[in-house]
């Protein structure tokens, strides 16, 4: 090949890395925008989550239940409970109802302080994780019942986390499903890749 051949060749390689990683980037800012109009809107608001297990998955009902959510199953495997399942889910949730009725004041403050509690950790890490990650656009696919971008995420270099559980960041992997219409994530799979230290523990795969 001559030079000129070369040259072109080159060029048009990093043609084609640019606007995949200018694709990732868009892609992971619209996520992330899509996932503050979710954090803002979650407390008003009853939803379903899909949990992804090994063999399967778990579909639940969030029930937002006096100031704090309940999480009630009503799927496996993407397939409806069994009738004599779906009363025992309710009976769980009619017992949970009660119990948070009769509560007192003292109790009930507590529950729905550790709900926002854990509800800004979730968020901070969430906005940390566009911090901490190179992503890059591999793929796109049909996942379930979702058109799907597939991003591999891997630890950017320089990268400075605030706080002990965002440095747990800095020793994983990963990869996101992201859904081409609503830009959130349907699935997502971290690699522990070293371990990090984390004040006097450490985290291990």
């Amino acid at each position: 090949m001559n030079h000129a051949r070369l040259f072109l060749a080159l060029v048009l390689l990093f043609s084609v890395l640019a606007v995949g990683q200018e694709s990732a980037i868009t892609i992971i800012q619209r996520s992330v925008a899509a996932n503050q109009r979710d954090w803002e809107a979650a407390p008003a608001l009853d939803c379903f989550e899909q949990d992804y297990v090994k063999g399967g998955s778990k579909t639940y009902e969030d029930i937002m239940i006096l100031g704090s959510p309940y999480e009630r199953l009503v799927a496996v495997n993407g397939k409806p409970l069994p009738s004599s399942e779906q009363a025992v889910e309710k009976r769980k949730l009619d017992n949970e109802i009660a119990q948070r009725r009769q509560e007192s004041a003292r109790k009930r403050a507590r529950r729905i302080a550790k709900y926002e509690a854990e509800r800004k950790h979730n968020h901070a890490l969430m906005e940390q994780l566009a911090k901490a990650f190179d992503f890059k656009l591999i793929g796109e696919q049909k996942l379930n019942a979702h058109d799907v971008y597939v991003l591999q995420a891997m630890p950017r270099p320089g990268y400075q986390p605030p706080d002990m559980d965002s440095q747990a960041l800095t020793g994983m992997r990963g990869t996101l499903w992201i859904d081409k219409a609503s830009f959130q994530w349907v699935k997502v799979e971290a690699q522990v890749m070293r371990p990090v230290s984390i004040g006097h523990a450490s985290c291990f795969d």
